[in-house]
């Protein structure tokens, strides 16, 4: 395994050095759409290789190109050069490139660092010490100045650690429990978590452990615990659960199992750990996220524009190399000779209050379902989709919008749409109110003034059931939907009054409608299946969406429904699943109970 990760470390970074510009400071991947200037675009392009080329060199590892980074390094640091990177102001994206670039120093300095002049090692050290004089955002953000820290003290470059503790101190303030953080004082908990604060506290709890020892062993401890929660997002066959912001960055999603081999945190046996990095990276391998010349996309499937958020530009995918980290580790190292180990057995179901998620695995582990219950975020391009739709599998992903004229543009599988005239839709974006039990989520969220929804989750795997109370002060149409189903392939499809269902090679999806299994339960809503438009699944292209559709009067009205996913589709339609009593899960949060 250990030199397939070289290899492929080294085949993912040389199609960019082409685009290097002549001093290779920056690397031009194409047009920048992001927040930033184009010139922090391009020094991001050149810094996020670092991720895994710093740990490729420190384990002995070979690149042919270290003459052409050491130049850049030395360029855009130089202000009389005409590559400079520039200064950065307070939340300045050159501040995230300005943390691969000290990661980079504390593990190789031999290449980075030991080959410049005196003057060029003074204007590399001043640069990166001013990512300690600049406010950052509140949130995993302040982990870069101490990056750049750890470079600098990796090199020998004598700097005030004020900053650093600052930073640090409000980190661990970010602490909820449980080994998990939010990414500041947000209601977000998405692989920020994994792959940013667990990441980063371990990057510093190996490089500056001995000088910060307590700090050092609460991150160890925070991640040993996260370790036990954060194996159920992966599916047995390596896949994680798209969710939340920042997909595009890919692989990434499994950083976390390396760096706990970097940190010497055996949170599982270390043959666990090593598998389930092998297995998520072997699910990438083939798949089309490269574009012709082998350069990384903006998207997660394949090339998706659509799902960026505002601050992607062309080079912001190289953060999957952060999954590189144990290539620093000696091939001596029980990470390594250790034998890779299949996906241990977990139970069907684990509660995770803190993400506000419960997790469902099915048919043996190949396909895991997280829902979803409190956590959003508005900033974001299409954020209500990434945080707060209902359901997000392993093995279907979920949608982003094309559009907000119909169904068919909004694509909102896994969601509750409701809409005043039948073409435009809302779903959940904000709730409020969240609440989690065993096995169950509840929230409350709003559309309107005069529009509000009550929601409880429940897993009964393979199964999840969804009741809602909805209030409204006007007539209002709903469109709430399953998994979307690739639909290139053939597929079988049947929808009617109360269900909506399709099946064939990429497996089932389908939603029953259980209204009528409540007190007083209204008549069945009509099964449809949309065919949402192209590219708005993050894992298939063109795809189909059971989808359940009603109109409702003003008043109160209560909508339930079981949906069900299946990586592989059995011969015949499955019944609808013996959903358990729902009174009493109802009146936890419902006054005088339910209908």
């Amino acid at each position: 395994m250990r030199s397939w990760l070289q290899d492929w470390t080294r085949d993912l970074v040389d199609p960019l050095i082409p685009h290097a510009s002549p001093g290779g400071a920056r690397v031009r991947l194409g047009v920048n759409a992001a927040l930033h200037d184009d010139t922090a675009a391009e020094l991001e392009a050149y810094a996020r290789p670092l991720w895994g080329l710093a740990p490729l060199a420190a384990g002995g590892g070979a690149f042919a190109h270290w003459p052409l980074v050491r130049r850049g390094l030395a360029a855009g640091t130089d202000p009389g050069h005409p590559e400079y990177w520039g200064e950065p102001g307070n939340e300045d994206q050159r501040i995230v490139e300005m943390a691969a670039i000290g990661f980079a120093l504390a593990l190789a300095p031999e290449q980075l660092w030991d080959p410049l002049g005196g003057r060029e090692r003074d204007r590399v050290a001043a640069w990166l010490a001013t990512a300690l004089e600049r406010s950052t955002t509140d949130n995993n953000w302040r982990f870069f100045g101490v990056l750049a820290s750890l470079g600098l003290d990796r090199v020998g470059v004598a700097h005030d650690r004020a900053p650093v503790e600052a930073r640090l101190d409000r980190l661990e303030s970010y602490a909820l429990g449980g080994g998990w953080y939010a990414d500041g004082p947000t209601e977000r908990r998405d692989y920020y978590v994994s792959f940013a604060m667990h990441f980063y506290g371990l990057l510093y709890a190996t490089l500056a452990g001995e000088r910060d020892p307590a700090r050092a062993e609460r991150f160890r401890e925070r991640a040993a615990a996260f370790a036990l929660d954060f194996r159920h997002w992966f599916a047995a066959g390596g896949a994680a659960v798209p969710y939340g912001r920042s997909l595009t960055y890919r692989f990434a999603q499994a950083a976390f199992w390396g760096a706990l081999a970097f940190a010497g945190v055996e949170a599982l046996p270390w043959g666990v750990v090593k598998g389930y990095l092998a297995r998520h990276l072997r699910w990438w391998q083939g798949r089309p996220i490269f574009d012709s010349h082998g350069v990384l996309t903006v998207g997660y499937g394949y090339a998706q524009p659509t799902l960026a958020e505002q601050y992607n530009a062309p080079g912001s995918p190289y953060w999957a190399l952060k999954a590189m980290l144990p290539l620093a580790l000696p091939a001596t190292h029980p990470f390594w000779t250790a034998a890779e180990a299949p996906a241990p057995e977990l139970e069907e179901v684990s509660t995770q209050p803190h993400a506000g998620a419960v997790l469902i695995r099915a048919e043996q582990g190949r396909h895991v379902v997280a829902l979803s219950g409190r956590q959003h975020h508005a900033w974001v391009r299409h954020g209500a989709e990434k945080y707060a739709k209902f359901a997000y599998s392993s093995h279907f992903g979920f949608s982003v919008p094309a559009g907000a004229s119909g169904l068919e543009q909004g694509a909102h599988d896994s969601a509750l749409a409701l809409s005043d005239d039948g073409v435009h839709y809302r779903i959940r974006a904000e709730p409020f109110d969240c609440t989690a039990g065993e096995g169950w989520l509840h929230s409350r969220w709003r559309v309107a003034a005069d529009l509000e929804v009550e929601t409880w989750l429940l897993a009964v795997p393979p199964w999840h059931v969804r009741v809602h109370r909805l209030r409204t002060g006007r007539a209002v149409h709903s469109a709430e939907a399953g998994f979307a189903i690739d639909r290139d392939p053939p597929l079988l499809r049947d929808c009617g009054p109360g269900h909506a269902r399709a099946r064939g090679e990429p497996g089932l999806s389908a939603i029953e409608d259980l209204t009528s299994r409540l007190r007083g339960g209204r008549p069945a809503r009509q099964g449809r299946l949309v065919a949402a438009l192209p590219g708005t699944n993050v894992l298939a292209r063109r795809t189909v969406i059971p989808t359940l559709v009603a109109e409702h009067e003003p008043g109160e009205h209560w909508l339930a429904c079981a949906v069900l996913g299946l990586a592989d589709a059995p011969g015949a339609w499955p019944p609808a699943p013996a959903v358990p009593d729902l009174t009493a899960l109802l009146a936890v949060d419902t006054p005088g109970g339910p209908p």
